[in-house]
C-alpha cells in the first residue's frame, strides 16, 4: 500500500450501467473481497456537467460506448451507426473529464485527451522514440487534411502509395480506410464505412472495397469535417495465410495480456470479422526471426510509459513481414475488453483477466483487498511488484531479466 493510502480501497467506476465492461470490472472488484464499485452513469456526468468522488474512492473511467442515449449526448446524432460526429464526441468527452472532481484516479484526463487524438498520440510516441508508422499529419505543426485532394497530395509528396486514413478521434476502426494506389490512376479503399445514396456515412460490420475514386473522395470529404490522420500502411506479418497483429494490454507499466488478431482484410478488429490467432505461434515466429518476445512486449511498455498517469492501455502492435520488427499502430484508452483472456507467463497477472489485473494493480497503489489489509497471496510471492524494493526486474521489463534492447526490433 502506498504511503498515506486508505486501509481499504473503495472503488467507483464511471460507465454505462449494465454494460459488459462495467459488469466485468465489478466482478473483479468483488472477487478481490471488496464491495462492488459505485457506478456513476456517463449519462448523469454529461447531463450534470461532472461528478464528485470521495477522497478514498479509487475511480476508474470506462468506455461511454454501446449506449444510444450517451452516444446522442456525445455526438449529437440519433443514429448510433452514423460515422459522423467524432469531433463533437471528442470535445464533449474531454469537457466531461474536466468536470470529474475528487477521488483517486486510475485514468488521467490529460492522457485521455491525447489518447483520443491520433495526431497528438502519434507525435507523443514518435518523440519518445517508440516505433510508429510514418505520418504527415502527426503533431501540432502538421498540415490540415481538408478532403480527398489533400490526401492525394500528401500521398504524392510523401511517396505513400499505400496508407491508412483515420478519423483523428475515431475508435473501433470507425471511419478507417486502407487506401492503395496503383498504375494508371487506379485506387482502392478497404473500409467498414458504408456510403449511403444521400451521402451519409454508416458503420457496417461488413468490410467493403471501393474502387470508384469519386466514391472514395465522397467518403473522405465527409470524414474530413471531423479531422483526419494519415499513416503509412506497413505490410503486416501473417499467420496461417491471414494478416496478423496483436492487442497487448499494459497494466501499471507491465504487458500483462496479449491476443493475436488475424484477418483476410487490412482491418483485423474482431468485431469486423477478425479472428483470434495463436499467441504461441506468434512467439515462435518472433524467435525464429532472431528477435525476442521480451523486446516485443517492451515496445508496448514503452508506448504505455508515455501515459504514466493512466493505469491501463491497450496497444495495437503491428509486426512486420517476417516477425522481426514491430511498430505501434494505436494506443487505446479502453483497450482492455478481452473476456476470459488470462495473463501472460511472468507478467504477474497469471490466472487473472484484464480487469482482475487492474484491480490488483490499483490496490497496490491505493489500498488493500480486505478490511484487515492483508495482501493478495499471489502478490506476496511476486518479487516484481512495483512497491517491492528488492524486485529484480525493471518495471518496464518484468518478463525476463535478460531484456536486451527494445530498439533491436523497432
Amino acid at each position: 500500500m502506498t504511503s498515506g493510502g486508505p486501509a481499504t480501497a473503495r472503488f467507483a467506476v464511471v460507465g454505462n450501467p449494465g454494460n459488459r465492461r462495467v459488469d466485468l470490472f465489478a466482478d473483479a472488484v468483488r472477487a478481490a473481497g471488496l464491495p462492488g464499485p459505485r457506478v456513476v452513469p456517463w449519462a448523469d456526468v454529461l447531463r450534470d456537467g461532472g461528478a464528485d468522488f470521495a477522497p478514498e474512492e479509487v475511480v476508474r473511467l470506462d468506455s461511454p460506448g454501446e449506449d444510444a442515449h450517451v452516444d446522442r449526448l456525445l455526438r449529437g446524432t440519433d443514429d448510433p451507426t452514423r460515422v459522423e460526429g467524432s469531433a463533437r464526441w471528442y470535445t464533449t468527452f474531454t469537457s466531461a473529464l474536466r468536470g470529474l472532481r475528487g477521488g483517486r484516479r486510475l485514468d488521467d484526463p490529460d492522457d485521455l485527451a491525447v489518447l483520443f487524438d491520433k495526431r497528438r498520440c502519434h507525435a507523443v510516441l514518435a518523440a519518445a522514440r517508440v516505433p510508429v508508422p510514418a505520418s504527415p499529419t502527426s503533431g501540432p505543426g502538421a498540415p490540415p487534411v481538408r478532403g480527398w485532394e489533400d490526401v492525394r497530395a500528401l500521398m504524392r509528396e510523401h511517396r505513400m502509395p499505400r496508407l491508412f486514413v483515420k478519423l483523428a478521434h475515431g475508435s473501433s476502426a470507425s471511419g478507417v480506410l486502407a487506401v492503395e494506389s496503383a498504375g494508371g490512376g487506379r485506387i482502392r479503399a478497404t473500409t467498414s464505412v458504408e456510403l449511403a445514396p444521400d451521402g451519409r456515412l454508416f458503420n457496417s460490420l461488413r468490410i467493403r472495397r471501393y474502387t470508384d475514386e469519386r466514391q472514395i473522395a465522397a467518403v473522405v470529404d465527409a470524414l474530413a469535417q471531423d479531422g483526419l490522420h494519415l499513416e503509412r500502411w506497413l505490410p503486416k506479418a501473417s499467420q496461417r495465410g491471414r494478416a496478423a497483429d496483436l492487442r497487448v494490454v499494459v497494466v501499471d507499466g507491465r504487458a500483462t495480456h496479449a491476443v493475436v488478431r488475424t484477418s483476410t482484410a487490412p482491418l483485423t478488429n474482431l468485431h469486423l470479422g477478425g479472428r483470434r490467432g495463436d499467441l504461441d505461434e506468434a512467439r515462435a515466429a518472433v524467435a525464429s526471426a532472431g528477435a525476442r518476445w521480451t523486446d516485443v512486449l517492451a515496445v508496448c511498455e514503452r508506448a504505455a510509459a508515455c501515459f504514466p498517469r493512466t493505469l491501463c492501455v491497450g496497444v495495437d502492435l503491428l509486426p512486420a513481414i517476417g516477425w522481426r520488427r514491430v511498430a505501434v499502430g494505436e494506443v487505446n484508452a479502453f483497450g482492455d475488453l478481452l473476456p476470459r483472456l488470462t495473463g501472460l507467463p511472468g507478467s504477474g497477472a497469471e490466472g487473472r483477466d484484464t480487469y482482475a489485473a487492474q484491480v490488483t494493480a490499483a490496490l497496490r497503489r491505493h489500498g488493500s483487498p480486505s478490511a484487515s489489509g492483508s495482501p493478495d497471496p499471489q502478490d506476496a510471492d511476486d518479487p516484481n511488484r512495483p512497491n517491492d524494493p528488492h524486485g529484480k526486474h525493471h518495471p518496464l521489463h518484468p518478463h525476463d531479466t535478460r531484456t536486451g534492447s527494445a530498439h533491436a526490433i523497432a
